[in-house]
């Protein structure tokens, strides 16, 4: 069954928005004389709903209330303001042009919101490049890593697992291909790259250093 369509994770993946975001909350942590646990934060990366709770653990730390509403205000302007530095990560730009030229199907396929995708497609002129884009959109049942995500991906773009590749940065975005049945590429990140991702099917540093004909071909002998 031949690769017909590509699921790319958003968040860390196509843009490096996860360093900007540990970054946000590693400044506030800082001011208030504490350090931001990294081993609680890595629960958090790829899906919303986690049990990690980083505004309550500062208050916690801090021994009294917060104004959690004026932090968060301060904290996202900041991290805006980094992720808008951010360009499509090393070797995407590749892909897609390879995928528009083979004909394949390209989606989306995010525990974010379709705002905060739409945002930032619309910044790198992308918005209009995608055939699907599916979004948990606060849905923490749909979230990854559960498989719904990619099970509606795949329906709106008329594929069977066998014919998708996907590419994730975060083991709860590879269990959740992987639970859709899809072949998984792990491509980490900054933040990820000390995570364990061996889950995925095939692991690669950078998408730059692997052509998406050369992906393709050894997807196609591997079955």
């Amino acid at each position: 069954m031949p690769i017909r369509g590509l699921l790319f994770d958003f968040d860390g993946l196509l843009i490096d928005t996860e360093t900007p975001a540990r970054l946000a909350y590693e400044e506030l942590y800082r001011e208030h004389g504490h350090e931001l646990p990294l081993e609680k934060w890595a629960t958090l990366v790829g899906t919303i709903g986690a049990d990690f709770d980083p505004d309550a653990h500062l208050e916690r730390l801090v021994g009294s209330p917060l104004d959690h509403v004026a932090l968060a205000e301060r904290r996202r302007a900041r991290e805006f303001e980094l992720c808008d530095l951010e360009d499509l990560r090393p070797g995407i730009e590749d892909y897609l042009a390879e995928a528009e030229r083979r004909g394949l199907r390209t989606a989306i396929v995010s525990s974010s919101t379709t705002d905060w995708i739409d945002r930032h497609l619309r910044r790198l002129d992308r918005l209009d490049h995608w055939d699907a884009i599916v979004a948990a959109n606060g849905d923490v049942a749909r979230a990854k890593p559960q498989p719904d995500l990619y099970r509606e991906a795949l329906d709106l773009l008329g594929l069977q697992p066998a014919e998708a590749i996907a590419f994730e940065d975060s083991l709860n975005g590879i269990r959740a291909a992987k639970g859709a049945g899809v072949f998984v590429v792990a491509v980490p990140n900054p933040i990820t790259e000390t995570f364990a991702l061996d889950e995925a099917d095939l692991l690669v540093s950078s998408l730059e250093d692997l052509p998406l004909a050369e992906l393709i071909e050894r997807v196609d002998q591997g079955r």
